[in-house]
């Protein structure tokens, strides 16, 4: 059943999902944020991706800031760049291209993203979209994202699990990983003081141990 436009959730909020679904609530549950020297890289580099006119090279029209939505998976937000190929007689190749600071991850956090996007676009304009793209800053290059069966699903779950912690309103517990390192929520997270509680036992037995190896 599709949503409604006043429940339209902000399509970025699916990378906050699947890097950390602790951060995820903390952003678009309790509205907190905070900025980092990654964030503001991030933040600087989608702006030089949105700016700009319409424009045409080589027979592709390319188009910045554009606006998304999918009432099929409750998501609005902004595509980066959109490239159309070909005539609009015969059809168009539409490739949404998103921009990242960093490098490709393990994870699926960015291509799920590209591929909310490829989705909001099918929505939207009734046409089939096999591929998007990834320009990573790092890189300085784009790399292809095929958008198959796996990756579509995977997206949909995603959507459907974003909108179910909202409704729920409730923020996950702190759980310290290596990831925390770059989160810029760190200090308000405090996954360190906030995670799960560690056994009183073998806290006793360690501080005895060392006590002993002292004397």
């Amino acid at each position: 059943m599709p949503y409604p436009e006043s429940d339209l959730l902000p399509l970025s909020a699916l990378q906050h999902l699947l890097f950390c679904e602790r951060q995820c609530a903390l952003i678009h549950v309790e509205r907190v944020w905070a900025e980092n020297r990654f964030t503001a890289e991030g933040r600087i580099l989608h702006k030089k991706a949105h700016d700009g006119r319409p424009e045409t090279r080589g027979g592709v029209r390319i188009t910045r800031g554009l606006p998304l939505r999918s009432y099929e998976m409750g998501l609005s937000g902004k595509a980066d760049v959109v490239l159309f190929e070909g005539k609009k007689q015969s059809g168009w190749t539409v490739t949404p291209v998103e921009y990242k600071r960093g490098k490709p991850k393990s994870n699926d956090c960015d291509r799920v993203q590209l591929c909310a996007q490829g989705l909001c676009l099918e929505e939207m304009l009734g046409v089939e979209i096999g591929r998007g793209q990834l320009f990573y800053g790092q890189k300085r290059r784009r790399f292809d994202v095929e958008f198959d069966d796996a990756l579509r699903e995977t997206t949909r779950r995603a959507a459907g699990q974003l909108h179910e912690i909202v409704a729920a309103g409730i923020t996950p517990p702190a759980v310290r990983e290596k990831k925390c390192d770059t989160c810029s929520l760190l200090e308000m997270c405090m996954p360190a003081v906030l995670g799960p509680r560690k056994s009183a036992r073998r806290h006793f037995e360690r501080e005895l141990a060392r006590a002993m190896a002292e004397d």
